[in-house]
Formats: structure tokens, sequence, C-alpha cells
């Protein structure tokens, strides 16, 4: 299963519209990690799950999603709501209570992935207002690509193109 990750556009529809055109047809999923200040009905998240941020004020989007693709559990939540700026113990057993192999969150608007107990966890940055070690790139989401066992998590720019050292590969 492949899938895209991207989170805290903030307004910046354009960016997932550009991302949807240029990755249907190659990846299997597209999930938005909240803070997108779109409403829920609009036509982007046709193709994407999405989930509701601090800064989204629709109370149509959901708090947390979990969607099976391809055999592969994925948990998504935003992040403020389990506390993601002082661990990740919340969301992690939210995910595992969930049974998912992957969890995606945003909030913090920092990249970082890392495993758990088998559960690979992920943000993919903010793709619109950075923070962080990686601020200078000017915004992030990722591409995991998996079969619930072996992780790769590759990190692209706004302009799509390959963050060469932040490429991850997790083995079971």
């Amino acid at each position: 299963m492949k899938c895209l990750v991207v989170s805290d556009s903030h307004g910046d529809r354009d960016i997932l519209v550009r991302l949807l055109k240029a990755y249907q047809g190659k990846v299997d999923a597209f999930f938005h990690c909240g803070d997108s200040e779109l409403q829920h009905d609009d036509p982007v998240f046709n193709e994407m799950a999405v989930v509701q941020g601090n800064m989204d004020f629709d109370d149509q989007l959901p708090d947390a999603v979990t969607k099976t693709v391809a055999g592969v559990t994925v948990y998504m939540t935003h992040g403020h709501l389990v506390g993601v700026n002082l661990s990740l113990d919340h969301l992690l057993a939210n995910a595992q209570q969930q049974h998912a192999q992957l969890a995606f969150f945003g909030h913090t608007h920092q990249l970082g992935v890392e495993r758990h107990a088998g559960t690979l966890l992920l943000n993919p940055g903010s793709i619109s207002y950075p923070r962080g070690e990686f601020t200078r790139i000017g915004g992030t989401y990722a591409i995991v690509d998996t079969d619930g066992q072996t992780f790769d998590v590759q990190y692209y720019d706004r302009s799509m193109a390959p963050v060469p050292e932040l490429s991850f590969h997790f083995d079971h």
C-alpha cells in the first residue's frame, strides 16, 4: 500500500489540488492530518481522508479516522486532542486500540517518523508553515509505502522533489 500524507495546509487549497493531480493513480490513498481550514464538503476531500485540526471550524470534520487500505490499517488524528506536543504515547495507544499499523498526525508543523511496538508514527510536517529543524525546506509531505510489516517513508518538498536526507526504512 502506498499513500500520500499531508498536513497543516492552512487554507492553501492549491497545493492540495496539485498533489492530488500529480499523484492520482500513483498512490492508493491520500490523507490530510488536519488544519486544512477548508470545509468538509470541499471537492478535494472526495479523494482525501481528512480530520479536524485545532484551526478547522467545520464540526462535520471527524476528530479521528481509521481506514484500511490494501489490508493496512491507518489511524489518523490531528494531534492536539492527544497531546502530541508532549508525548506520542496517547497517539500510539489509540492506534493500537484500532489495530493500526500506521498512525498519522500533524499539529506540531514538524516532520518526524518513528516506529513503536510495530506501529509507524508519522508526522508529514506542515506543507505550508513548517517549523523545527527542517523549516528551510519550505513545507513537506510524505509518501509511505508498506506491506504492513516493513515501511518505506520518503519526504518531499512543495515542488514535489524528494528530500534525500529524509528517506527512511523500517523492518519488521
